[in-house]
């Protein structure tokens, strides 16, 4: 059976996110990790950074297809309230005060988008329920992924 804990080796694919970041500190150099690809000249880094922005209703009067000419005029402030809001939290300012008191693995989406779990196998579930069923035959650790589940699978 794989593991159903945190894997314990998992691979710094980025410099300075660490495991003993905390939660908000985190979450501050992802965003502005975000803010640079949303700026990108290149579509293919930009757009998927400002449909999240979109979905998550932090610039509710634009869409991506206006905004995308707009980039460049985003603002660390805007990334920062788009990742508050898919962890759950109405605002960065709520999230900022509440964050560091919740467990790290409410962050770790965005450690896997960093490719901090890259040395393990992993399988994709359409929901978290599907991949709980799983989990209790096979075990793996799971991770949230905005509508959808991750199995990471270690020994």
């Amino acid at each position: 059976m794989w593991s159903t804990q945190f894997p314990r080796a998992i691979h710094i694919a980025e410099p300075g996110f660490g495991n003993t970041l905390a939660n908000s500190d985190f979450l501050r150099r992802y965003a502005k990790r975000l803010l640079r690809s949303a700026r990108s000249t290149r579509s293919s880094e930009a757009l998927p950074i400002l449909r999240r922005i979109v979905a998550m209703q932090v610039t509710p009067e634009i869409s991506v297809a206006e905004l995308h000419p707009l980039r460049g005029s985003l603002q660390l402030k805007h990334v920062l309230h788009t990742l508050a809001r898919e962890i759950g939290f109405p605002s960065w300012e709520s999230c900022a005060r509440q964050v560091d008191a919740r467990p790290s693995s409410l962050l770790d989406r965005y450690r896997f988008d960093l490719g901090m779990f890259r040395d393990f196998e992993s399988n994709w579930f359409p929901d978290m329920a599907t991949a709980q069923s799983w989990q209790h035959r096979h075990g793996g650790y799971l991770i949230a992924y905005g509508a959808q589940a991750v199995a990471i699978l270690a020994h």
